[in-house]
């Protein structure tokens, strides 16, 4: 039997107005147009260096196979992105910065390949809540000046527990700057991390505490993916993206039929985890996740909803729009949000 592939379309503010097209492709039926395609989750960086400890780590495995989180692959530039990109309409491109680990994605990399293709392309700021002050003043920044979207933080990579004072001054920054923060909040394989901080669970408080803070946890929070899931329950200003998960399908199915039983796959949103995957194996792994329990007694995870997490227009749910990510043409900043003696 043929298996049904949609693929997206090119071009972003693509809809489903227009009819219906099937044709066969490589023995596959393939039904077109589908609705926006956002990737919530991708990454370049021009050396692995730039992960500063996690990317001179390398985890020892008896199978000798990759995973998402291990050494860092070197194809990683903005060509090999641009490549990976092609099925999805709009990809963001998330920074890092680690005093911790000596790590830094930097901020004008990601702005500079953005702006190469804006229409197409969103840029999250990575910021450290080592110094508060300054990461305030960076991410008014790279809003102001650099038309960036969200911020990005890693409490594990970052040796910070999410409800420390400082990270608590950079979400009050964020809120009134109307940028989301996403939270590399799973599992890292580089011995320094900081795994306890990773939990999701963590994000609990700041959850309650900053209810107009848009929160993307990455990785479904894995290896913590119903701490998760229980979080997306609770908080409606709570979204998970689900990158690297489906590099282990059992586990995937098992994490998206808990989410579905929940009620919170509305919650859900793309991410391919570039460069570890590809947003086009990453589409058609999901669509197959019930071929693993075809022929068994275990329930399938209802198929139109595995297409809303790749459809879902994660830019509205987040409120990022085109305007609040333009540049402002003076290139100069509103007044900082924090004082340098705070």
């Amino acid at each position: 039997m043929p298996i049904a592939v949609f693929w997206p379309s090119y071009g972003r503010g693509f809809r489903s107005k227009c009819p219906k097209v099937e044709k066969k492709c490589g023995g596959a039926q393939v039904a077109a147009p589908i609705q926006m395609i956002v990737d919530c989750y991708t990454c370049i960086w021009d050396s692995p260096a730039q992960l500063g400890r996690v990317g001179t780590h390398r985890a020892q495995r008896a199978d000798n196979r990759p995973r998402p989180g291990d050494h860092p692959p070197h194809h990683a530039g903005t060509e090999a992105h641009k490549t990976a990109s092609k099925p999805v309409d709009t990809s963001i491109v998330v920074g890092f910065k680690s005093l911790y680990l000596e790590a830094e994605i930097p901020d004008k990399l990601v702005a500079d390949y953005v702006r190469q293709d804006p229409e197409r392309l969103i840029g999250f700021c990575g910021i450290d809540p080592a110094n508060p002050a300054e990461a305030v003043r960076q991410m008014q920044s790279a809003r102001d000046e650099l038309g960036m979207g969200g911020a990005a933080m890693s409490p594990s990579a970052q040796n910070f527990h999410p409800c420390h004072t400082n990270a608590k001054t950079c979400y009050e920054a964020m809120a009134g700057l109307d940028m989301p923060v996403l939270f590399h909040s799973g599992m890292r394989n580089s011995p320094e991390c900081v795994l306890q901080y990773g939990q999701p669970v963590l994000l609990d408080e700041v959850a309650r505490e900053f209810p107009k803070l848009k929160i993307i946890i990455a990785h479904m929070g894995y290896p913590w993916m119903h701490e998760t899931i229980a979080l997306l329950a609770k908080h409606a200003n709570v979204y998970s993206d689900i990158s690297w998960v489906l590099s282990q399908p059992w586990g995937a199915y098992q994490a998206l039929l808990d989410a579905h039983q929940h009620g919170v796959m509305d919650k859900l949103l793309f991410g391919s985890g570039f460069p570890y995957t590809s947003a086009a194996h990453c589409i058609e792994a999901l669509y197959g996740i019930n071929h693993m329990v075809n022929g068994t007694s275990l329930p399938a995870i209802p198929r139109e909803q595995l297409r809303g997490i790749v459809e879902r227009d994660a830019l509205d749910l987040l409120g990022i729009s085109t305007s609040a990510r333009s540049v402002p043409s003076n290139g100069t900043s509103g007044q900082p949000l924090i004082d340098d003696d705070d």
